[in-house]
């Protein structure tokens, strides 16, 4: 059976420091600085996420302090401007937040905040609710996996898979991974090297099968 992807539940941090609406614009960055994160989720009521406060939102204060605000290259950025007068965290969060499910995979994850240029996700449930939070480093965890976790897995899901002779070996140094051996159906390499390749932490994947044995001519 293949191994399945893991999700956000797997790495995501479930102490979570967030603010209310009405959190004032210096609290909210002496949290970041004492809590070292970049990112708050925004609350309501009974913890569902309405929102997002991050640097990029409070930058616009000081960037915006000395400007002439009736100047047109700053008239087409109103809503930074806009937030360059916030004085909570409501009037200066990015709304609605971007947020992601416990059972959303690391791929995909990782897709979203380069898509949307962002550090952070919120983990929210069927409700809404704050669940914990998710960042790039926390999908990075999985690159911290030992050479032996690696090579057992791809044993297990893939190469008992699809060569169940046990013929084919599996090395791993640096999470590198080696497929060798002797591999007599060749056109099985692409897959296994695409499927070795989905488990969560292997950087790369080589395929080094041995040459085939010659073969003793009949007498």
């Amino acid at each position: 059976m293949l191994h399945s992807p893991r999700t956000v539940s797997d790495v995501m941090t479930h102490t979570v420091i967030a603010v209310g609406r009405e959190a004032p614009f210096k609290e909210i960055v002496e949290l970041m600085g004492q809590w070292k994160v970049s990112a708050l989720p925004v609350l309501a009521g009974e913890g569902r996420v309405i929102g997002v406060v991050s640097e990029a939102d409070l930058l616009p204060k000081e960037e915006f302090r000395d400007s002439d605000p009736t100047r047109f290259d700053q008239l087409r950025r109103l809503p930074d401007l806009a937030k360059a007068g916030g004085l909570t965290a409501g009037e200066v969060m990015s709304t609605p937040a971007v947020s992601v499910h416990s059972d959303t995979t690391l791929p995909q994850a990782a897709r979203i905040m380069a898509l949307r240029h962002i550090k952070r996700l919120p983990v929210i449930d069927a409700h809404g609710l704050l669940q914990g939070v998710v960042s790039r480093s926390d999908l990075l965890k999985v690159f911290l996996r030992t050479d032996e976790e690696l090579a057992d897995e791809v044993t297990r899901t893939v190469t008992a898979f699809l060569f169940p002779d046990g013929a084919v070996t599996v090395a791993v140094e640096g999470g590198v991974v080696t497929l060798g051996g002797e591999i007599r159906d060749r056109t099985l390499v692409p897959v296994a090297a695409r499927l070795t390749r989905a488990v969560e932490g292997v950087v790369d994947v080589r395929v080094e099968p041995a040459e085939p044995a010659p073969r003793t001519p009949p007498r």
